[in-house]
């Protein structure tokens, strides 16, 4: 990671050092600079429902038009709509994102695709950083032009409905949709319409604050209870920006990334669709991702987090299925990054072809549990983690799991935050053991600080 840039992007709290205007006139000229430097003409221009997205937005675009490149304003459209539009325009040689994903909507950000579609690679993002923060190196030229792309989501609607195979629909499933007061709240009335799907659409109704909201993927009681409520067989909930899917199953219960990757990694390998018999996911997915995996004879290869690291080992590997259990999931004989709405039409399929509830399809997996605790740290301390308090502990810790469960503690690429993952066979325990890990840790940092 960069000074700026995290593990998805640039990210923080809305109008304040690095999400305000002056960054963000920056960055636009940054990738205005950047594309031209590759022989492309225009960039399009993305965003979620986030109050300040307009205000970003308006820099972003004067950035971009200063360099002498074309800005297309793509409007509210889920992250991978942006991708979409970047994969099939031949003179676009970048998209911009505005939005913190799963956020409140007091943060935003900044996510960039390269022409194709793919998100920028770590060489490229410290280059457009050195741009951004280096000035001076960012010569002017021509003033561009801004214009509206008018049907931005129909275009991308279409392109999601071609993966769908209509004519598996034997049956109408009753469908709650959670759109997360979010980009996906229009697009998902035209992709789950009535003709196909009954659907009931809740938290689809944004309001630039209301985003995220004790609503989607992060919160899903209230869609939950909804499912129970209403019979339904299936309960989709999208994040902010519409780039990752957690479903839930007709007896409301949460299937998260990993159960969805398992379901459809053994449908597309019964098939004969898993090339090459390999899915990829990352160091945070589940135990009981392993052996289904193990137990089905599929390779498994396992990133670092971030739907950018499992697109490379995707791509290393030849893999067409990979993703997070956080929901991003990637079909890359699809599409070229994660999609939650791409997702939840795959999600569909299986269900269609197989004659089978989500929570059958679900059984596949075993779930060991697993608890992740955050700690607030001021700065990132590198070498935290060898201190003989921590080190000691998180030791004594693996010890007593005696091979059943392990200890994960990483940074967070996005927030100010140490992130502690215990996982093993007993709830009780590793809840008892992630308290003991964070207190080493919170003692540590008062101590280094």
């Amino acid at each position: 990671m960069g000074i700026l840039f995290g593990t998805d992007g640039i990210r923080g709290l809305a109008n304040k050092y690095p999400i305000n205007c002056e960054i963000a006139l920056q960055t636009g000229r940054a990738i205005g600079f950047f594309t031209k430097e590759n022989g492309y003409s225009s960039v399009i221009i993305g965003k979620d429902t986030r109050i300040s997205g307009d205000m970003l937005e308006s820099a972003l675009a004067a950035g971009v038009a200063s360099t002498g490149m074309d800005v297309l304003l793509a409007g509210i459209i889920p992250t991978p709509g942006v991708a979409y539009l970047c994969s099939i325009a031949q003179n676009v040689g970048a998209g911009i994102v505005i939005s913190a994903s799963h956020n409140p909507y007091q943060d935003n950000g900044i996510k960039i695709f390269k022409h194709g579609g793919e998100k920028l690679s770590d060489k490229q993002e410290n280059k457009i950083e050195d741009y951004i923060l280096n000035q001076k190196n960012v010569p002017q030229g021509n003033v561009g032009k801004i214009a509206v792309i008018s049907d931005s989501l129909n275009q991308y609607a279409d392109f999601l409905l071609t993966k769908f195979p209509f004519g598996k629909l034997n049956t109408r499933l009753k469908l709650i949709v959670d759109c997360s007061n979010g980009a996906a709240s229009k697009i998902s009335h035209i992709v789950f319409n009535d003709k196909l799907f009954d659907t009931q659409f809740i938290f689809d109704s944004p309001d630039g604050k209301n985003i995220n909201q004790a609503c989607g993927s992060q919160h899903t009681k209230k869609l939950q209870k909804r499912v129970c409520r209403e019979k339904a067989d299936l309960g989709l909930a999208f994040d902010g920006d519409a780039d990752r899917l957690i479903a839930v199953d007709e007896n409301g219960n949460v299937i998260t990334g990993d159960r969805i990757l398992a379901i459809c990694a053994k449908f597309a390998k019964q098939k004969g669709d898993l090339h090459p018999n390999t899915v990829v996911s990352t160091i945070m997915s589940n135990i009981g991702l392993d052996e289904m995996l193990d137990n089905h004879g599929i390779q498994h290869i396992k990133s670092n987090v971030g739907d950018r690291k499992v697109l490379e080992q995707m791509k290393k590997s030849g893999a067409v299925i990979g993703g997070e259990d956080s929901g991003h999931i990637i079909f890359l004989d699809s599409h070229t990054t994660g999609d939650g709405l791409l997702c939840a039409l795959k999600l569909i399929e299986v269900m269609l072809e197989t004659k089978k509830t989500l929570s059958s399809l679900a059984a596949v997996m075993t779930v060991y549990p697993q608890v992740l605790k955050n700690i607030d740290v001021p700065e990132f301390l590198p070498d935290l983690l060898k201190k003989k308090l921590i080190a000691d502990t998180i030791k004594e810790v693996e010890c007593k799991l005696e091979g059943k469960g392990r200890v994960l503690i990483r940074y967070s690429g996005t927030q100010p935050l140490l992130r502690v993952m215990v996982e093993g066979p007993d709830q009780d325990l590793i809840d008892r053991y992630c308290d003991i890990i964070c207190d080493s840790i919170k003692a540590a940092i008062k101590k280094e600080l």
